[in-house]
């Protein structure tokens, strides 16, 4: 599967939790507010083919009033680490473009969410730097 895909899957699960978070399509149009990606690095740990089922999970690493840090990873059906993804993203008020606080609502179940996920281990490949490791 091209690595564009990857993204594509990692996209789309974040789009459900917008949803949760109460940011959801009519968001950026009722409330001129939105999300950008700021920094997005994904791993490829194993092949995907066209037509694999997978389930993709997302975990809140840490936020704050504007940001959230998360990681994701996707499993084939079969339990396999296929590919992970860690990315920062910004909450931007559409009338600059600028970065801006979560609204009281959406920060309470953002608030919730980081409670729930408090108690998750840290993912082993969080944080993970881009590098050429030489041999000494």
């Amino acid at each position: 599967m091209n690595m564009a895909y990857y993204a594509v899957l990692f996209d789309r699960a974040f789009d459900e939790v917008s949803v949760a978070l109460g940011m959801g399509p009519d968001y950026a149009k009722a409330r001129r507010l939105t999300t950008y990606s700021a920094e997005v690095h994904i791993c490829y740990v194993r092949e995907l083919h066209l037509g694999d089922r997978v389930t993709v999970s997302w975990q809140l690493l840490d936020h704050d009033e504007k940001r959230l840090r998360s990681f994701q990873e996707i499993r084939h059906v079969d339990g396999w680490l296929a590919a992970t993804c860690e990315c920062l993203t910004l909450h931007v008020d559409m009338s600059g473009p600028k970065v801006a606080p979560f609204p009281p609502d959406v920060m309470e179940k953002v608030e919730r969410l980081a409670a729930a996920h408090a108690g998750l281990p840290a993912p082993e490949r969080a944080g993970r730097a881009i590098a050429i490791r030489r041999r000494a």
